[in-house]
């Protein structure tokens, strides 16, 4: 289980337009490293709107947000285009990165248990290592908590 002072471990994802990105290539920034469910559902699409309308904030102080689900490229395409994301999503179908940050697990939806992505957020500071980490993320809010804990 990863915790805040470690060293975040470094990963290669595909963006929803087929780049391949790398945890390192943000090196010297700050990173908001968003897990989230599902695209286009009501909790995941209200995050990321969150997101994006606070991105002007987040871009001026050089922080970098990168979404990460199990969905594939086409998806997170479509999902970023219909609401105008301007930050990329990750896309990681075999479950490499979900594992790599301990975020795939059981879930439970009215009394139904399956696995899942956790909606959870780490905040990787310029040296790669990892200040913080939610585990209840408040979706209509979350910008703004980061904005805050962060003192940006």
């Amino acid at each position: 289980m990863l915790e805040p002072g470690q060293k975040a471990p470094d990963f290669t994802l595909n963006t929803q337009d087929g780049k391949a990105v790398s945890l390192s290539d943000y090196k010297g920034k700050k990173v908001v490293l968003y897990f989230y469910p599902k695209d286009n559902t009501p909790g995941c699409t209200k995050e990321a709107c969150n997101l994006r309308d606070n991105q002007s904030v987040l871009k001026e102080k050089s922080v970098v947000v990168l979404g990460v689900s199990i969905d594939d490229e086409a998806s997170h395409q479509k999902f970023s285009n219909k609401y105008d994301l301007n930050f990329d999503l990750l896309a990681d179908p075999e479950k490499k990165v979900v594992n790599l940050y301990g975020v795939w697990g059981e879930k439970n939806m009215y009394g139904r248990k399956y696995m899942g992505t956790n909606r959870w957020t780490y905040l990787i500071n310029e040296d790669g290592v990892i200040d913080k980490i939610y585990k209840k993320v408040k979706v209509s809010e979350h910008a703004q908590e980061i904005i805050k804990d962060w003192g940006l």
